[in-house]
Order: structure tokens, then C-alpha cells, then sequence
């Protein structure tokens, strides 16, 4: 059994994949059709989506209760929305990009705050997998500058 404070660092950590989820889904419906930038968009969608059960298993394993929204988190997803709507595809992904770092700061803000075997799911699985969205949307960036 893990303690209290691992579990609540892995729900926050469960409310920003869930949050991520729903910001690429929004993104998506928003995005054209012919983006190039589609394919790189349902790529990081699925990463997030088997994040989201990782957590919960762990959570669960650890005796928790896995958190069922975004929570907080929820406002950011609207916020790419209303970019993709407003600004189009360049601003989207630019905003994903920053939801990628803000993602990837927290998974090693935290790392110290958890315990061993949570920290090992955290470095070896979903730490990895965030910088791989991450440099997934950077480069996406890039190539749309």
C-alpha cells in the first residue's frame, strides 16, 4: 500500500493525462481533415489514453481511488479549443506543445514526492513516454513555422 501523498501525486498526475485526452480529442475535431499534423495528433492521443489506464491501475493497486476528470485541468483543454477554432491548426499544436512541457515538468517535479515503486513506473514508463509527445509536438511545431 502506498501512502496518501503517492496516491494524490499520481491523481494529479491521472488528472493531467485525462485532461491531455480531452485536449487532443477537442483538437482533432477542430483540425482539418487534410492536416499533416493529424497523424502525429492520434499518435500522442493514444500515448495519453494508455497513460490514463496506467495511472489507474496503479492507483488502484496502491489501495486509491482514481480520480474521474480533469478537474482543474479541464480549462486548458477548452483553451486549445478556442485556439484550433480561432487561430487554426499552427496555433493548436503551439498550445499542445506547451501542454506537452507543462506535462513533462510535472512528472519530474514530482518524482521525489513519491514512493519507490510509483517513481518507477513514473521513470521508467510515463516519464519516457511525455518526452516523446513532447519532442512529438516540438517538432510538429517546427515544421509548421
Amino acid at each position: 500500500m502506498a501512502t496518501k501523498s503517492s496516491i494524490d501525486h499520481l491523481n494529479s498526475f491521472l488528472r493531467g493525462e485525462i485532461s491531455a485526452v480531452e485536449t487532443y480529442r477537442m483538437a482533432l475535431d477542430k483540425l482539418d481533415a487534410n492536416s499533416p499534423a493529424r497523424a502525429e495528433l492520434v499518435a500522442n492521443l493514444a500515448s495519453h489514453e494508455d497513460r490514463v489506464q496506467m495511472l489507474r491501475s496503479a492507483i488502484m493497486q496502491c489501495g486509491g481511488e482514481p480520480v474521474t476528470s480533469s478537474g482543474p485541468w479541464g480549462v486548458f483543454a477548452k483553451a486549445v479549443e478556442g485556439a484550433a477554432r480561432t487561430f487554426g491548426d499552427k496555433s493548436a499544436i503551439a498550445a499542445l506543445e506547451e501542454g506537452e512541457d507543462h506535462g513533462l515538468k510535472d512528472y519530474k517535479a514530482d518524482l521525489d514526492d513519491i514512493e519507490t515503486d510509483q517513481r518507477l513506473l513514473v521513470t521508467s514508463r510515463l516519464l519516457p513516454l511525455q518526452e516523446m509527445t513532447h519532442r512529438r509536438m516540438s517538432t510538429l511545431k517546427k515544421q509548421l513555422s
